[in-house]
């Protein structure tokens, strides 16, 4: 399954990269995240409940960072667990242009992989949800970065 979208963020660059690097503001905006812990600059843990069709699981995952495009670009891996329910695994890539001095593009590729009792629900209720849980999540990081915005 692959994603693919872009918002507009009006902040800038720095602080749009900061934000996405704060795991206060990921926590708050990670739709069904319970945990999210930093290991370090580069590695994360995460707690999601999250109900997709009949089906609703808690995943337990890491995610590994890759910076070293940053800030201009970043690359994300991640693997997370849902007992029974099953597992998922996937990558996403995130570039953030300037578009003047307080306005972010964020840009955003993904692909992911799942298996278990998910993988028989179906590929368009798995590709609406992942893509509705995207929608989500990027909306509620505009709005949180959006807040402290100079207007």
């Amino acid at each position: 399954m692959e994603l693919s979208d872009e918002i507009v963020i009006n902040a800038p660059k720095a602080k749009v990269y900061a934000a996405l690097n704060d795991p206060a503001v990921l926590q708050q905006c990670i739709p069904g995240c319970e945990e999210l812990m930093k290991h370090s600059d580069t590695e994360l843990e995460a707690l999601v409940v999250l109900k997709i069709g009949p089906v609703k699981a808690k995943f337990s995952g890491n995610v590994q960072l890759d910076t070293a495009g940053a800030p201009d670009m970043f690359s994300l891996t991640g693997q997370g667990n849902g007992g029974a329910a099953g597992h998922a695994k996937g990558g996403a890539t995130v570039t953030l242009a300037e578009n003047g001095p307080n306005e972010t593009i964020l840009r955003y590729e993904a692909k992911a992989m799942i298996g278990g009792k998910l993988a028989q629900l179906g590929s368009r209720l798995i590709q609406s949800t992942a893509q509705k849980l995207a929608a989500k999540f990027f909306q509620s990081f505009a709005e949180v970065v959006n807040q402290d915005a100079p207007v």
